[in-house]
C-alpha cells in the first residue's frame, strides 16, 4: 500500500512539475516574442535613420558644390577691376541693410 501511495505522489509532483515548466515555457515564448519584436523595430529605425542620413549628405554635397561655385564667381569679379569692386561694395552694402530690415521686421512680429 505505501508503494501505491509513494507512486500516486510521486506522479503527482511529476504532474505539477510539469505544469510548471508548461506554464514556464509558455512565459518564456511571450517574452521572446517580445524582443524578437522589438529587435526589428529597433532594425527599422535604424535602417529610417540611414536613409535619412544618406539624404542629408547628398543635400550637403550639393549644397557644397553651389557654395563652392559662388565663392569662385565672387572671387573673380572682386579681382577682375575696379568698377567690379564699387558694384561689389554696392551689393553688399544692400545686402546687408536688407538683412537688418527684415530681421527688424520679424523681431516686431514675434513681440
Amino acid at each position: 500500500m505505501a508503494d501505491w501511495t509513494q507512486a500516486q505522489s510521486s506522479d503527482a509532483v511529476e504532474e505539477i512539475l510539469d505544469q510548471e515548466n508548461k506554464r514556464m515555457t509558455d512565459s518564456l515564448a511571450s517574452k521572446v516574442s517580445r524582443l524578437k519584436s522589438l529587435a526589428l523595430d529597433i532594425d527599422r529605425d535604424a535602417e529610417d535613420q540611414n536613409q535619412y542620413l544618406d539624404s542629408m549628405d547628398s543635400d550637403f554635397t550639393s549644397v557644397t558644390g553651389l557654395l563652392t561655385g559662388s565663392v569662385k564667381r565672387f572671387s573673380t569679379m572682386a579681382r577682375s577691376g575696379r568698377d567690379n569692386r564699387k558694384l561689389l561694395c554696392g551689393m553688399a552694402v544692400g545686402l546687408l541693410t536688407a538683412f537688418f530690415i527684415l530681421s527688424y521686421l520679424l523681431s516686431r512680429t514675434r513681440t
